[in-house]
């Protein structure tokens, strides 16, 4: 058996809706063993799909296709995620950066952030009778 790429991924959903899926595939953000993939490419059982979301770059195995878009639980019927352990760890470092603190440059800083900059930057102010002359 074998079906379109474009609906594959949104079947097994890895992708909202079709049409973002035949985005990535136009972008060239889908590769089916190791080759750029168009929306209109046929994919076979065994074959490894992989989708670059940048930086990450996510490989799947597929074994089976269903019939319509199927359950989040169900999705492990029909596709075996095979990303490398150092992609999955970059993964986890990107979640932690974000939960760290947002991007640098986002908007105005919140008032505990405005606190802690005022902080820093404040001089210890010392008036103990000196001038300088």
């Amino acid at each position: 058996m074998e079906s379109r790429i474009d609906k594959f991924l949104w079947e097994v959903r890895l992708y909202k809706t079709r049409s973002q899926a035949a985005e990535a595939c136009k972008k060239g953000q889908i590769f089916v063993s190791g080759v750029a993939a168009k929306a209109s490419k046929m994919v076979r059982e065994n074959d490894i799909i992989q989708v670059k979301r940048p930086p990450v770059v996510f490989s799947f195995k597929v074994l089976s296709f269903p019939k319509s878009r199927v359950g989040a639980k169900l999705v492990e019927n029909h596709l075996l995620n095979t990303t490398t352990p150092d992609q999955l760890a970059l993964l986890e470092t990107l979640k932690m950066d974000k939960k760290n603190g947002r991007a640098r440059g986002l908007g105005r800083p919140t008032k505990k952030e405005r606190r802690n900059i005022d902080e820093f930057t404040e001089q210890p102010y010392f008036d103990d009778g000196w001038e300088l002359d």
